[in-house]
């Protein structure tokens, strides 16, 4: 198996069928393979069975979070490469796996590539590309989750996306995991992503308010397990001080996430302990030094 395209939704049945719909046309059936997962789904999202036969569906009854249904298809995939998508995100360039396997050929010590992110609900795909930056390609120290590659036996290489979060910063923990293995991560406009995002609809729903609790917490627990003891206390105090003066003082809605995200923080410290296996200061420096990738 070449490639393993893996994809994770929860409730949002018309936005996953439109991207496989897209991703169908594109795959050998030989060769590639998709994987996706029903985190929890409580509207008829499981009817897409019946559609997409020859694919694969797993399924929990309660929602696991993000990272560990990645977790159990990531497991499961077969492909030289797992490609990940967001279930309202789908490829624009139909070629997209050859132009990937074309990178990862051509750049071997790349373990991570983030594809280009077009975000905005667009009435077709031509519309969409006329946001594409092309020639686009450098070293980065993240991905973005609605678009990413990467090669299988770099993720078995690592601890995988973590079952200690459930979403919102999974990809933070797997990219300092593939630095901290010597490779790299590239950002490739080669291959872009259309993701659908309605962002106001995102706003007035209180998606962002959650996204910030959620990061809040997540960000915490990502230092504990992967910064060096001494760091600690800088990194989680810049953390606090930057989101309440920012959001939480501002806003009384994001003062009440803050504190949830806190509260979140403190309870889960424990547990999340055992996870400990902090980086070198060497792959922090990396890190610090390499650029974000470019959203949407």
């Amino acid at each position: 198996m070449e490639i393993s395209i893996c994809i994770v939704s929860k409730n949002r049945k018309s936005a996953l069928q439109y991207s496989l719909n897209r991703i169908a046309g594109s795959i050998d059936k030989q060769k590639h393979e998709v994987l996706i997962f029903l985190d929890g789904c409580e509207d008829d999202s499981k009817t897409l069975l019946e559609e997409f036969p020859n694919f694969q569906w797993y399924e929990s009854s309660r929602s696991l979070g993000a990272s560990p249904a990645r977790r159990v298809l990531f497991a499961a995939a077969k492909g030289k490469y797992i490609i990940g998508f967001d279930d309202d995100a789908h490829p624009l360039q139909t070629d997209f796996i050859d132009k990937t396997e074309l990178v990862f050929t051509e750049n071997p010590q790349v373990g991570v590539l983030t594809f280009e992110e077009i975000k905005g609900l667009y009435p077709d795909d031509q519309a969409a590309l006329k946001h594409h930056v092309s020639n686009q390609k450098y070293l980065c120290n993240s991905f973005v989750g609605c678009g990413f590659a990467i090669r299988r036996e770099v993720y078995n290489a690592t601890a995988g996306f973590p079952e200690w979060m459930d979403i919102y910063g999974e990809e933070g923990c797997l990219s300092i995991q593939t630095l901290a293995l010597g490779y790299d991560i590239l950002y490739t406009s080669e291959i872009s992503v259309n993701h659908r995002v309605d962002k106001q609809q995102r706003k007035d729903g209180g998606g962002n308010v959650f996204r910030f609790e959620r990061q809040l917490c997540n960000m915490a627990l990502y230092f504990l397990v992967f910064y060096p003891a001494h760091l600690l206390p800088k990194k989680w105090c810049k953390l606090l001080w930057h989101n309440f003066k920012k959001y939480a003082i501002k806003n009384p809605q994001y003062f009440a996430s803050y504190l949830k995200g806190l509260a979140r923080f403190i309870l889960k410290f424990s547990t999340v302990l055992s996870f400990r296996k902090p980086v070198s200061q060497a792959t922090i420096k990396k890190i610090n030094a390499l650029p974000h990738p470019k959203y949407g």
